[in-house]
């Protein structure tokens, strides 16, 4: 069985920094890509980074670019994303996916065949 499973989130003030974590189960982890995406109260679903299966390639929204890194550690089955500069724009509910290396990179969320339930991040200003 599948399993994405996130922590991490929280209430921080603007500035401050947060890890999040995404323990993956259930599936051979190395051989998907992963993605971090977040949705907003009344916005949709957005891609946030995402990372090769490899670690070779990464990609992140302008709007986090310089702030969040992506990493993961695929002996570990882990993924993680290190936010630092938290702005009250960065609120939302996060979520780690899953897809598969071979179908190639994506920022499409409906690309991604596996996901977790979220965790939410508030940053109050």
């Amino acid at each position: 069985q599948v399993q994405l499973a996130e922590s991490g989130g929280g209430l921080v003030q603007a500035g401050d920094s947060l890890r999040l974590s995404c323990a993956a189960s259930g599936y051979t982890f190395s051989n998907y890509a992963m993605g971090w995406f977040r949705q907003a109260p009344g916005k949709e679903r957005e891609n946030v980074a995402t990372i090769s299966y490899s670690s070779v390639r990464i990609s992140y929204a302008d709007s986090v670019k310089g702030r969040f890194t992506i990493s993961r550690d695929n002996a570990n089955n882990a993924l993680y994303l290190q936010m630092n500069s938290l702005k009250p724009e960065d609120t939302a509910v996060y979520y780690c996916a899953a897809r598969f290396y071979l179908l190639g990179d994506s920022t499409d969320s409906a690309d991604y065949q596996y996901w977790g339930q979220g965790t939410q991040v508030i940053v109050s200003s």
